[in-house]
Parts: structure tokens; C-alpha cells; sequence
């Protein structure tokens, strides 16, 4: 594990949250797509972890709260 210390504006902090937060939407959005092959939805699953896990780190809880629920939700199919 890498230790990595950050300083950001509020502004940039923001803009790093809602990145995270359309990316995962994306995602979640895809993840619903028959058209997709499994192995790609594994990846993107895996992939949609690593973001909550960045959002979480960047974000209070009641910005991040609704992506736990889905994340839930999309992981059990």
C-alpha cells in the first residue's frame, strides 16, 4: 500500500467528486445493458469498486450513501 498526501482546493475536491460520481453512474447504467459480455461486466464491476472506494475517501457519506446501495444491488447479479 502507497500513502498519498493531497492538498486541493474546495473547487478541485468538488469537480474530483462529481467525476467520480458520473463515472460510477456510467457504470451502473452499462451494468444494466444485455448487450454486454460478462467477463466486461466483471471488470466493470471491479472497476466500479475501485471508485467508490476513491469516493469515499474524497466525499462525506451523504454524498457517497446511494452508490453503496447500488453498488449492493449490482454486485449480487
Amino acid at each position: 500500500m502507497r500513502v498519498l498526501g493531497l492538498v486541493v482546493h474546495e473547487k478541485e475536491l468538488l469537480e474530483m467528486q462529481y467525476l467520480l460520481k458520473r463515472e460510477m453512474e456510467e457504470i451502473l447504467l452499462d451494468l444494466n445493458d444485455e448487450r454486454i459480455e460478462r467477463v466486461i461486466k466483471r471488470a466493470m464491476k471491479e472497476r466500479y469498486r475501485i471508485l467508490f472506494k476513491l469516493l469515499t475517501k474524497v466525499a462525506p457519506q451523504s454524498e457517497y450513501a446511494q452508490f453503496a446501495v447500488s453498488y449492493r444491488r449490482e454486485m449480487k447479479q
